[in-house]
């Protein structure tokens, strides 16, 4: 069942990323979904960050396994417009590449928290993801459609996540977030 489940994740995965040809200008809508939808595929801090709350998420167990990808999602989505209307923080980059460490530290030590701190931590982080995804919206595409674009990828790197997490023995898991977090001390000193 896990594997029918991963197999139709993929699939919607790779149809989402298809993009049909267009002989006609003018596609902003489309092209705000697709420009929003591969900005955190593409952004390796962004990618390892979605697959980190997915597989945090999934060793926590219990409610913590919606409840933190949720508050992420909903928290990115008020970045992401707080980044629209032109909010900028300093150390934007900087929060992005500690939530990389600090969810990298808390897979590999397979560590739970929580639920409160759990969710703060997940709502700093998406907050600053978002500012960084809302801050980077092209200039000729929807914001609209940008921003369902990244939320559904978000969701979909949630659940990739969870699945791997659900999937793979713990020393793997493990070893991703020792992977990720020092990616997140790279990005730190870069």
């Amino acid at each position: 069942m896990l594997m029918s489940a991963v197999r139709r994740t993929s699939l919607l995965l790779i149809g989402l990323l298809a993009t049909p040809a267009l002989a006609h200008s003018g596609g902003a809508h489309l092209h705000g979904f697709a420009a929003g939808f591969v900005h955190p595929l593409f952004g390796w801090d962004h990618l390892l960050a979605m697959l980190a709350v997915g597989i945090w998420s999934a060793q926590q167990g219990g409610v913590r396994r919606v409840l933190l990808p949720a508050c992420f999602v909903a928290a990115m989505a008020v970045g992401g417009a707080l980044g629209m209307a032109g909010v900028q923080l300093g150390f934007t980059e900087t929060a992005i590449a500690v939530s990389v460490l600090a969810l990298g530290v808390l897979i590999a030590l397979a560590r739970t928290l929580p639920a409160p701190v759990g969710a703060a931590l997940c709502i700093v982080a998406a907050i600053c993801h978002g500012l960084a995804h809302g801050g980077e919206l092209p200039l000729a595409a929807s914001a609209a459609g940008y921003v369902l674009g990244f939320l559904l990828a978000t969701v979909g790197l949630h659940l990739a996540g969870i699945a791997l997490a659900l999937r793979l023995k713990a020393v793997w898991l493990r070893g991703f977030g020792l992977l990720a977090g020092l990616a997140g001390s790279y990005l730190l000193l870069a």
